[in-house]
């Protein structure tokens, strides 16, 4: 008999059972126990943000594309087009095949945004995994990136979104490529990061900003020495790299060039500037990495802005820069991971800088945190580096500041790691805490109750309820998205849809509510007529001119036109060069119509013969529901 079977015959209960032993899910857990961990933090971070995101619902820009989806082709035009200058061929596809699909439904937007949040979390951690030493430290940099309250946005707001998520997936995996590329040399990898930036470019034009970075990172964490021969070597020993990523930003550039754009909104100030750089770093992202805003702005229909409290704000200052000092006085190669990310904020700034400060949201760039999201997942990969080290680091830069004497001794460390774990869950609970708030605000969303009112009048309203159109209040969808901000643009994904008409005589409006309510028109109104018991008098073939009380400029205008009229007929109105056709109906009656035009008085000719009408009611101005 052999030892282990002597042994397991004298103590039986040393052997495990088959009940006993674990089943596939248990030994992938102990195969890997900082994989499982973070994975299962993954799927917290994408369960709780898609909770998160079902409070609340569209916003101003989702309105406009949905609208503009339903009223074009799936061609080149469309897709080769730019939406608020972003030049996003991949994330118009998915809108028109999603709002086609799921028009105002929430569930569909939520579950497109979980996916994308799960694929990049995992691709985030195969990252840290591949590019730092090992350990349960991984989950620092990683929870950093997946809890990061400077990213609710991304995950709540479909069309941020569908930017943003296919550029950091890119982002993510055209590192892991490029590190790859670096550590073997194979052109293979070189083929992989290409093909990730040409899929980042068909969702945002700022993944460009990818090439830099896989050059910044190449220089700051794979070589070593000052910053001269630290460039020369990147791009000596990598030059086929910067010659293809160089020639493709060039292409793209140049193609980008060709696409219709709005001018860019370009800073009118060097104070401009300042302030905004103050309110990008002091006021967003530095908070934000560690656990802020802590409070935010609310800002109608769209996310709310970071709006953190002083102290907190000084505060999270004085925990970076500590950091900064101790893990580069610590190990040289974390200095070189902080100005890598000082460096790619620099890039974001400057792209933002020269390109929105100066449109109406400009003071409010610096403050908005999707702009930054990108730079939440660089500070993952550079925090990382910083208290880990990379696997390609000597490890005799981890001595390059010895630790003082009386530090080493059992209390003082008892000490330092109390402190650690104090500051960790003050981050943790100023995580939870924002996270919280940003909800609240999310939750309040002017656009679902306006269109969940207008969608109950529908319903309940007579049979040939008609419309004049007008736009959605401001709240909703703001002015200078027209003509985007029509309730005619508005309400084409709704499941109810108003039926729209330029003249009627007796249409009706939504008021700020959503209500349905009567049309009633209100400006310039026609001086008293020269004829007893009948004011002005219109016969047929003889054009009338009915002066108003006050000269009206060039402008789209109500008309409310009460009249006598002996029969049926049609007769023409002019506002100036404008003119409308109307139908006439025997007897007292009104009609409302639309008419665009400018003149201090009003022309009105009856087209069929022997008909004549008498007024002294017409109104020209602007429609609104009545009270």
């Amino acid at each position: 008999m052999s030892m282990p079977e002597a042994e397991a015959e004298t103590h039986p209960e040393s052997v495990p059972s088959d009940g006993d032993r674990p089943g596939p899910i248990g030994r992938w857990f102990r195969a890997d126990r900082v994989r499982a961990v973070a994975l299962a933090l993954i799927v917290v971070s994408v369960a709780w943000r898609a909770a998160l995101a079902t409070r609340g619902w569209f916003s101003q820009d989702e309105f406009v594309i949905a609208a503009q989806v339903l009223d074009t082709r799936l061609d080149a035009d469309y897709l080769l087009g730019t939406f608020n200058n972003h030049l996003m061929p991949g994330g118009l596809l998915v809108a028109w095949a999603m709002v086609r699909v799921a028009g105002f439904v929430t569930w569909p937007w939520v579950l497109l945004l979980a996916v994308g949040q799960a694929a990049t979390g995992i691709a985030v951690y195969r990252l840290l995994r591949d590019l730092l030493r090992p350990g349960w430290g991984l989950l620092i940099p990683l929870c950093l990136f997946v809890f990061s309250p400077l990213t609710l946005e991304v995950s709540s707001l479909w069309l941020v979104g569908l930017l943003v998520l296919p550029a950091q997936l890119s982002l993510v995996l055209a590192v892991a490529a490029q590190v790859r590329y670096v550590r073997t040399g194979r052109l293979r990898h070189l083929v992989v990061v290409v093909l990730w930036l040409v899929f980042g470019l068909l969702f945002d034009t700022k993944a460009l900003l990818t090439v830099p970075l896989l050059f910044l990172l190449t220089v700051f964490l794979f070589t070593s020495g000052g910053v001269w021969r630290s460039l020369v070597t990147a791009v000596r020993r990598h030059w086929p790299a910067w010659l293809v990523l160089s020639a493709l930003s060039g292409a793209y550039l140049a193609f980008y060039a060709t696409r219709p754009a709005r001018e860019l909104d370009e800073p009118t100030s060097v104070g401009q500037v300042l302030n905004f750089l103050g309110d990008l770093v002091g006021e967003t992202v530095v908070p934000g990495l560690l656990g802020g805003p802590w409070r935010w702005t609310y800002a109608g229909d769209g996310p709310p802005l970071v709006d953190p409290y002083d102290i907190a704000k000084w505060l999270s200052w004085a925990v970076l820069v500590t950091l900064i000092v101790v893990t580069a006085r610590r190990r040289p190669s974390a200095g070189r991971a902080w100005v890598l990310l000082a460096c790619y904020l620099g890039l974001v700034a400057a792209l933002f800088a020269v390109t929105r400060l100066g449109g109406p949201l400009g003071p409010l760039v610096g403050i908005i945190p999707r702009y930054v999201a990108d730079v939440v997942l660089v500070a993952a990969i550079c925090v990382g580096a910083a208290l880990l080290g990379t696997k390609d680091a000597d490890e005799d830069d981890v001595s390059a500041w010895p630790v003082p004497t009386v530090l080493r001794e059992p209390g003082a460390f008892a000490v330092g790691l109390v402190s650690i774990i104090v500051l960790l869950a003050t981050i943790g609970v100023g995580t939870l805490w924002s996270t919280a708030r940003f909800g609240d605000n999310w939750s309040t969303k002017n656009g679902r109750d306006y269109l969940a009112t207008a969608q109950a009048e529908l319903a309940a309203a007579p049979p040939g309820t008609v419309f004049l159109d007008a736009t959605v209040p401001d709240r909703v969808v703001a002015g200078y998205f027209w003509p985007d901000n029509l309730q005619s643009h508005f309400f084409r994904p709704a499941d109810r849809r108003p039926t729209f008409v330029t003249q009627a005589e007796k249409p009706s409006m939504f008021d700020e509510n959503g209500r349905i309510r009567p049309v009633v028109v209100e400006g310039r109104k026609v001086l008293p007529g020269p004829v007893p018991e009948c004011g002005h008098l219109v016969e047929s073939g003889r054009p009338a001119r009915i002066p108003l009380d006050g000269y009206l400029e060039e402008w789209p205008y109500a008309v409310h036109f009460g009249y006598l009229s002996s029969g049926d007929s049609t007769a023409t109105v002019r506002l100036g060069d404008a003119a409308r056709e109307i139908t006439l109906r025997r007897g007292l009656n009104e009609v409302i119509f639309l008419l665009e035009g400018a003149g201090s008085a009003v022309e009105v000719t009856i087209e069929g013969p022997a008909v004549g009408l008498c007024t002294n009611l017409i109104t020209v101005g602007r429609a609104v529901p009545a009270p």
